[in-house]
C-alpha cells in the first residue's frame, strides 16, 4: 500500500498533502517509516515534522506543544488593526508563540512580549519570535515594568468546557497538554482570570482581545464589561470564530 493510501486509510483527510510533506522532510527510509507510523497512530503532523505553518510563518513545534489553529488568524488580524509601531503587545497563553509572532510580522516595530506556563511551549516560543518570552502563570510571569504599559493584549486561553474534551479529535486530546485545552466547567476559567487582571496591565486606551466561541461570546463580553472595559465581539465568517474585545 503506498504512502497516500496508508494515510487515507488512517483517516487523514489531506493524505496527499501530508504524504508530500513527510517525503520532502525525510531523507532516510527508516525514519520516514517511523514518522508515518506516528501519524497513523494519530500524532499531529506538525509535531512529527517539527514545525507548523501559520499566517505565512514556519514555526517550531515540539511533541506535546499546542498546534496553532488557523482560526486564530481572526484574533491576530483584529489585534493588528489596533496595534501600531512602537507599541507593546502581550501574548498570554502563547503556546508556540505563533499568534504573537504573526502579529509582530504584521506590525513592524511592535514590541512583542509573551508568556506561557508550559516549559516546552516557552522553548518553542523563544525559537519562533524575537520578542521576550517569560515562563509562568499568566501575569505572574511578567516583569512589573510592563504593568500599565500594554497597548494590545491577546489571549488564546483554553476555552473548551471540561465535559467536551472527550469529544475533541484524538490527535489533540492525546497529544497536546490538557491544560492547553481545558477551560473548566463552562470553558471560561482562564478567561475570567485574564480579564480580571488585564485592566491593571493595559495602557490607557489599550485593548484586550480574547478568542472565544459563538456560544460563549455573550458570557465573555459580560466578563469584559464587569472588569470595566468597553466590550464588543467580532465574528469572522472566514475563520468561523469569535473575538471578544475589551477597550480600556
Amino acid at each position: 500500500m503506498d504512502l497516500v493510501a496508508r494515510l487515507r486509510a488512517a483517516g487523514c483527510v489531506l493524505a496527499e498533502e501530508e504524504a508530500g510533506l513527510l517525503l520532502a522532510s525525510t531523507a532516510d527510509a527508516a525514519e520516514l517509516e517511523r514518522r508515518v507510523l506516528r501519524r497513523i497512530a494519530g500524532e499531529p503532523l506538525e509535531q512529527i515534522l517539527g514545525w507548523a505553518a501559520f499566517m505565512g510563518l514556519r514555526l517550531r513545534i515540539e511533541p506535546g506543544v499546542f498546534v496553532p489553529r488557523h482560526r486564530s488568524e481572526a484574533l491576530v488580524r483584529e489585534a493588528a488593526a489596533l496595534a501600531s509601531p512602537g507599541g507593546t503587545a502581550l501574548d498570554l497563553c502563547c503556546g508556540s508563540g505563533a499568534l504573537g509572532a504573526a502579529l509582530a510580522a504584521l506590525v513592524p516595530g511592535l514590541r512583542h512580549v509573551a508568556a506561557d506556563l508550559d516549559p516546552l511551549a516557552v522553548r518553542c516560543a523563544r525559537a519562533n519570535t524575537a520578542g521576550e518570552v517569560f515562563e509562568g502563570d499568566l501575569f505572574a510571569a511578567l516583569p512589573e515594568a510592563l504593568r500599565g504599559r500594554v497597548d494590545v493584549l491577546i489571549a488564546n486561553a483554553p476555552y473548551v468546557p471540561t465535559a467536551e474534551i472527550a469529544r475533541l479529535p484524538a490527535e489533540f486530546r492525546e497529544h497536546e497538554l490538557r491544560a492547553a485545552l481545558d477551560g473548566g466547567v463552562d470553558g471560561l476559567d482562564l478567561q475570567r482570570r485574564v480579564i480580571a487582571e488585564a485592566p491593571r496591565w493595559l495602557a490607557p486606551g489599550g485593548a484586550l482581545l480574547i478568542e472565544t466561541s459563538s456560544a460563549q461570546a455573550p458570557a465573555t463580553r459580560a466578563l469584559l464589561a464587569a472588569a470595566g472595559l468597553r466590550a464588543s465581539t467580532r465574528y469572522s465568517e472566514e475563520f468561523e470564530t469569535t473575538v471578544a474585545i475589551g477597550r480600556a
